[in-house]
């Protein structure tokens, strides 16, 4: 309600709108309505928890409230959603939406509110506000789509899920098994995000709503900023538009680049949980970018690159060392402890018992089975050049027979497979959480 309103105050072309000042003003309100909620909601205990632990640090006892603060479903992704709706109408990048109903429908679209991606109000509010019309095409290809989300999320996030949350409930896993654990997780947390992601756009595009690409395929990555421009599309774009841009983004010079990039890291990784493993991820990927923009410069090459452009004999290496710095990520992501997190990165290979290391490389082996199809679908894909779920809309006497049949044995598969390799212990989304 306060950012339909406040939109309609700020747009240019409304009686109600005024000046600069006071536009600016409204987009304070805004701001503040939006964060404070977020912040009360999602962040109260933590901050009450870190006061009482520095506290406790310096020698002194405090009993501070803590409340049993129930998290709003969704609440980070839709105040992003709305945030940059306000915030495109202020700088004159959109209309305000005259219709409390429409604008409502943007924010609490069912599809995507739990877990994203996190959509534009200029890509998605024109659609609300237009008349939509079945297409079978577009319906076949959708079903496809959620059929291969709930492949991904019963048959691999969930079974490689089972094996990643063993491994960090052990005591003391050796470094065999401790990075097992690790590896199912990365696994475990693209299959579940991107399965998501996957699922909620076929449902939208049945009912006629085309949502964005959230992952693009990110461990095929090659850099650290080809990583970000594949994993979580929707909320990298975020922040680089309405944070990292805003801070000043590369026009002040590389020192203030690098610090812009720092922030907007720290705090997209506080974004995902209020925690401070989810800070030191941040800043973990924060630092990675700040390397290679460092090193960039080193080198002479633009501050905007696109995709890295590498020569064939350097793909493989600089692949499996960018894999291995992810994976470094995911394990400060996991790991809660800060005792446990300096144990497992001082950990060394082959000092487990036997028994362990074996377990371990079986854990490894199975995992790696299970995300054999997210593999064969990545190559696949970068071979083609293009994604099954990018392809243009056609009309229905444009498709041919085989592709229909090929549509259709594809969705049987995946749901026989589903069937017999389905995990028995349902494990919910992970971004749920967030």
């Amino acid at each position: 309600l306060v950012d339909w309103w406040v939109a309609r105050k700020m747009d240019p072309a409304a009686p109600a709108s005024g000046t600069r000042w006071s536009r600016r003003t409204w987009l304070i309100v805004s701001l503040v309505s939006n964060l404070t909620v977020l912040g009360f909601f999602k962040y109260f205990n933590f901050f009450i928890d870190s006061v009482q632990a520095a506290m406790a640090s310096a020698g002194l006892e405090a009993s501070l409230p803590v409340l049993r603060i129930v998290l709003p479903v969704g609440i980070s992704f839709y105040t992003f959603q709305s945030l940059s709706y306000t915030i495109d109408v202020y700088r004159g990048r959109l209309r305000a939406s005259g219709s409390l109903r429409d604008f409502a429908l943007f924010v609490a679209f069912f599809p995507q509110l739990v877990a994203g991606p996190i959509e534009r109000a200029e890509a998605l509010l024109p659609r609300v506000q237009h008349p939509r019309v079945f297409n079978l095409v577009v319906a076949r290809d959708a079903l496809v789509l959620m059929a291969w989300g709930v492949f991904k999320k019963l048959v691999i996030a969930d079974n490689v899920g089972i094996i990643a949350n063993r491994v960090f409930a052990m005591k003391d896993p050796g470094f065999e098994m401790l990075w097992a654990g690790v590896f199912a997780f990365g696994l475990q947390i693209f299959a579940d995000f991107s399965a998501y992601t996957d699922i909620a756009r076929g449902c939208a595009r049945w009912l006629g709503f085309d949502l964005m690409k959230n992952f693009d395929h990110p461990y095929l990555a090659l850099s650290p900023s080809d990583f970000w421009r594949r994993w979580h599309i929707s909320l990298s774009s975020w922040f680089r538009d309405y944070l990292y841009i805003p801070l000043g983004g590369s026009r002040r010079g590389l020192p203030r680049t690098l610090v812009n990039i720092l922030i907007t890291f720290v705090i997209s990784g506080l974004w995902h949980g209020a925690a401070w493993n989810f800070a030191l991820w941040g800043a973990y990927h924060g630092l990675l970018l700040v390397g290679e923009r460092t090193w960039g410069a080193l080198r002479g090459v633009g501050r905007h690159p696109g995709r890295p452009r590498v020569p064939a004999w350097r793909v493989v290496p600089q692949w499996a060392l960018m894999y291995v710095l992810v994976h470094i990520g995911w394990l400060l992501f996991r790991e809660a402890d800060a005792a446990m997190l300096w144990r497992d990165l001082t950990l060394v290979p082959g000092t487990a018992p036997l028994a362990e290391r074996q377990a371990g490389l079986y854990l490894f082996l199975v995992a790696f089975t299970l995300s054999l199809p997210l593999w064969a679908h990545s190559l696949w894909t970068a071979w083609q050049g293009r994604s099954y779920s990018d392809r243009p809309v056609v009309r229905e006497a444009d498709v041919p027979t085989r592709t229909i049949v090929w549509q259709a044995l594809a969705v049987g598969v995946m749901f026989a497979t589903i069937l017999v390799l389905r995990s028995r212990t349902s494990l919910d989304f992970i971004y749920f959480a967030f």
